[in-house]
């Protein structure tokens, strides 16, 4: 790989790691339901130029309704994106929820078992087995343990994002921006009337934020959403899959990084063995994934 190429996926990284604190940092001066609304309504604009139908493609003798897949996948990463944001909201220890977020890898890899005809062996298994002790260490953690709501509604949040990669799956030749597109206008107005009902009146007091809250929902939203996953694709077209994944694998411990440095929590043993435990499972399933792709 061209070292131009590697310092690209190095940045790509460093924006996914780092929009852990713009997320926080996001629903810590908006409500959190509003947040991510806006965070979808300053994404529209860039990606509308981009939007169009997605036709079938021939499969089967059928041409499978891939526009259905691409709103689903919209609809259910809108409520992935809010439950998160829910999470950050209450939440103190956001490295720990960096850490359960990675659930999403194993959740994805036991959907495609169940609904996809995935078949696996003791390698991939055993990363399964990994993801999950390695998040149930961290309730022995007694930081963590008093934000265990935080905690699960990470969780479900990664089986929504889990859930919406399956149906991607199957909705394979779109262009980023145009998918992108299609699930900011999926979820924009999910995640409004869900505001309206859980949030009364925030909307409405989004013209008075903090420049500062708006920054971090910019960088979430162009920086984080668009100029990373764009980025992505883009490497994707040029590199094999068994090629970038391993390259990816440092975001979740860059991540953790940045917040312990970031709010200065500490450090605890329960949280570096949970962190070493899912961690190691999810980079298992990743590899072996990619290889068995590859292949």
């Amino acid at each position: 790989m061209r070292p131009l190429h590697m310092a690209l996926m190095l940045g790509i990284c460093l924006l996914w790691a780092g929009n852990i604190i713009a997320i926080k940092e996001s629903v810590t001066a908006v409500p959190p339901l509003a947040s991510v609304a806006l965070r979808y309504a300053i994404m529209l604009p860039v990606c509308l130029p981009f939007v169009q139908w997605v036709a079938g493609l021939p499969a089967d003798g059928r041409p499978p309704p891939r526009m259905a897949l691409v709103l689903g996948s919209g609809l259910l990463l809108g409520g992935s994106f809010g439950l998160g944001a829910l999470s950050f909201h209450l939440a103190t220890s956001v490295s720990a929820l960096a850490i359960a977020g990675q659930l999403g890898v194993p959740f994805s890899l036991l959907l495609a078992v169940a609904f996809a005809g995935e078949r696996i062996q003791w390698r991939r298994t055993l990363g399964i087995v990994l993801s999950f002790a390695g998040v149930a260490i961290l309730v022995f953690d007694p930081r963590v343990f008093d934000e265990r709501l935080a905690l699960l509604l990470t969780v479900l949040a990664a089986f929504l994002w889990a859930a919406s990669t399956l149906l991607l799956r199957r909705a394979t030749g779109i262009h980023v921006l145009n998918l992108m597109g299609w699930q900011a206008l999926a979820s924009l107005p999910l995640l409004v009337l869900a505001s309206m009902v859980v949030e009364p009146g925030a909307l409405a007091r989004l013209p008075a934020m903090p420049l500062s809250a708006l920054g971090w929902i910019v960088y979430s939203g162009l920086m984080s959403s668009l100029v990373g996953h764009a980025g992505m694709a883009w490497m994707l077209q040029r590199y094999p899959v068994s090629t970038i994944t391993p390259l990816t694998l440092p975001t979740p411990l860059l991540a953790i990084v940045l917040a312990t440095l970031w709010y200065r929590t500490p450090v605890t043993l329960p949280m570096l063995l949970g962190a070493a435990v899912t961690l190691t499972g999810v980079a298992i399933i990743a590899l072996r994934t990619a290889r068995k792709g590859a292949a």
